[in-house]
């Protein structure tokens, strides 16, 4: 992904979203906290200023976590926080673009974490970014996405004004080249994950994602990932799957 430029809102990108959704971005990006305290090692996308990561540090004492994000503003927000919880000794940062990073080979996340970050790329980056950290993922680990999304229905027009003013505004700001939502299932079904969990905020526009590892071996779910161009046609398998664990609806801003 080009570099975009978030160093300059950095500081007041907690006030500018709270100023245009209130409290719904974070009830949506914390909300799987408490599911977390199991995870040991994760790897954290994108996490901007580290509002989310400091408490699931407060949360799971015994957790070591990876971030990848490259703005040095938002890292050097992300770090103060860590510092000030005591937790900076289990924080290692990657300043790097997320599609340029390659984990350690004896690195095995059991949890990944994704808020508002993907949304910054294409549906084929998305794909490219999954198959990058496939093999890293541990047996049983789980995949935590948070995202704007274009519900069905009435809900569905003021959604796609609202996110495409934002893609406009973030285009301004930043000169970030997204300009869709991607559709970020694709890559994650092929790196052998399954949706197991949404939950959905603001009438489908915010959705709270948990994907898990499928029971295959890893070197099976690595040649299926090798083998399977990520093609964005795939998405009507993929919403035939995320039905099943969903009400009658379905529902994915950019960034943190």
């Amino acid at each position: 992904m080009p570099r975009t430029q978030f160093d300059h809102l950095a500081r007041p990108y907690r006030w500018l979203e709270y100023l245009t959704f209130g409290p719904m971005l974070a009830r949506c990006r914390f909300r799987r906290i408490p599911e977390l305290t199991h995870a040991r090692r994760a790897l954290v996308l994108g996490d901007g200023d580290g509002r989310f990561l400091a408490r699931l540090l407060a949360t799971n004492p015994m957790l070591q976590a990876d971030v990848v994000d490259q703005s040095p503003a938002m890292l050097r927000l992300l770090r103060a926080r860590t510092e000030a919880l005591g937790a900076a000794n289990r924080v290692s940062i990657y300043e790097i673009d997320a599609l340029a990073f390659r984990p350690a080979e004896s690195a095995a996340y059991d949890l990944v974490i994704a808020h508002f970050f993907l949304d910054c790329f294409t549906t084929e980056q998305v794909c490219e970014l999954a198959r990058n950290i496939q093999p890293n993922l541990a047996p049983g680990a789980i995949w935590i996405i948070s995202e704007f999304s274009i519900p069905r229905g009435l809900a569905a027009l003021p959604a796609r004004i609202i996110v495409r003013s934002l893609y406009f505004a973030f285009r301004i700001l930043t000169g970030l080249r997204a300009r869709a939502l991607p559709r970020h299932a694709s890559g994650l079904v092929q790196a052998g994950l399954a949706l197991r969990h949404r939950k959905a905020f603001l009438f489908g526009l915010l959705i709270s994602e948990t994907w898990a590892v499928t029971g295959l071996s890893r070197s099976k779910k690595v040649e299926a990932t090798q083998s399977r161009p990520c093609r964005s046609h795939q998405h009507e398998f993929i919403s035939n799957q995320q039905r099943r664990v969903q009400p009658r609806w379905r529902t994915g801003w950019p960034r943190h």
